[in-house]
């Protein structure tokens, strides 16, 4: 369980194949603090620490995870959006986040406001996930508020914080970004389809 609240920018040292898993080693500012078996959040997906040496550790994705993620587009020295997991009793800052990327969506616009940033992303909405107007939404591992909502286009605004400690000043128009829906949205909507 994760809360969408950043620790830090990890730098991809390698992204190694075996088989059809990919092995990715992270380097980290937190890594001395990991142990084996551990969660971390990388753009919001949930991956598990298998190993750790020095300043870097190593987690394995599946072909499922490298399928419905832009994982596979990843490329060494890339900055990663990074979060350990949640501590039982601490703060919830952001969201319940789960670390399980629905689908992906495509960066469409960036406009710089006085003072903040507004981007704009497009999703295939055929897969009946949805946003609404001040709701969650949680983009490569960020918990934010949806800003404005269309059936497969939502936008968000990001403060200079946000901006300076992710990696959303790397995005521009055609970004490949994770998104991870509010959780409590997903069950309403999964409700409202039984009861059809």
């Amino acid at each position: 369980m994760f809360t969408g609240i950043i620790e830090d920018l990890g730098k991809i040292v390698s992204l190694e194949y075996q088989n059809d898993n990919l092995n990715l080693t992270v380097e980290s500012s937190f890594t001395s603090e990991l142990k084996v078996d551990q969660s971390v959040a990388h753009n919001g997906i949930c991956l598990t620490v298998v190993s750790i040496k020095d300043n870097t550790y190593t987690v394995t994705a599946i072909q499922e995870t490298l399928q419905k993620t832009s994982m596979s587009h990843w490329k060494e020295t890339d900055l990663l959006n990074l979060e350990r997991g949640m501590k039982l009793g601490d703060r919830l800052d952001g969201h319940i986040v789960q670390g399980h990327v629905d689908q992906t969506a495509t960066c469409t616009n960036v406009q710089t406001k006085d003072g903040s940033w507004e981007y704009t992303f497009s999703y295939d909405s055929s897969l009946q996930n949805v946003t609404i107007e001040k709701g969650s939404i949680t983009v490569n591992g960020v918990s934010l508020t949806v800003v404005s909502s269309r059936k497969n286009e939502f936008s968000v605004a990001i403060i200079p914080y946000t901006y300076e400690h992710t990696n959303f000043n790397m995005y521009k128009k055609g970004t490949l970004v994770n998104l991870e829906f509010d959780v409590i949205g997903k069950y309403v909507t999964r409700l409202m389809e039984i009861r059809k």
